[in-house]
């Protein structure tokens, strides 16, 4: 079923990718505001095997393959959604984080594994 929103076309890994870094926005001590009123990540997850869990939730690594893909962020970054400085800085704008993807009760799994 395609999102329901989506209105900059992100391709399915760029929006599988900001929805990551949504989550990860909201994970206590995993982001800080910016002065600028951005959300910069400051922790990423680390991989357990096949997965790794953002908060509560459980998350299939092959989800994830644009977390560490330059072409990823530079898109996210030209569509006003991050400001990113590869490898090094990305941080969600305003309009990053209230972004409806459409897609995070497919790929953040709750419950069950912890």
């Amino acid at each position: 079923m395609p999102p329901k929103a989506n209105p900059s076309k992100l391709n399915p890994l760029q929006l599988r990718t900001l929805t990551l870094l949504q989550a990860i926005a909201q994970v206590p001590g995993a982001s800080n505001p910016t002065p600028e009123g951005d959300t910069a990540i400051s922790q990423f997850p680390h991989a357990h095997g096949d997965h790794f869990h953002i908060g509560d939730a459980s998350v299939s690594a092959r989800d994830a393959t644009g977390l560490e893909n330059e072409n990823v962020w530079n898109a996210l970054g030209r569509k006003g959604l991050v400001k990113a400085e590869w490898p090094n800085k990305i941080a969600l704008t305003p309009a990053g984080m209230a972004y409806d993807t459409g897609i995070a009760d497919e790929i953040l799994h709750r419950g069950g594994h912890h």
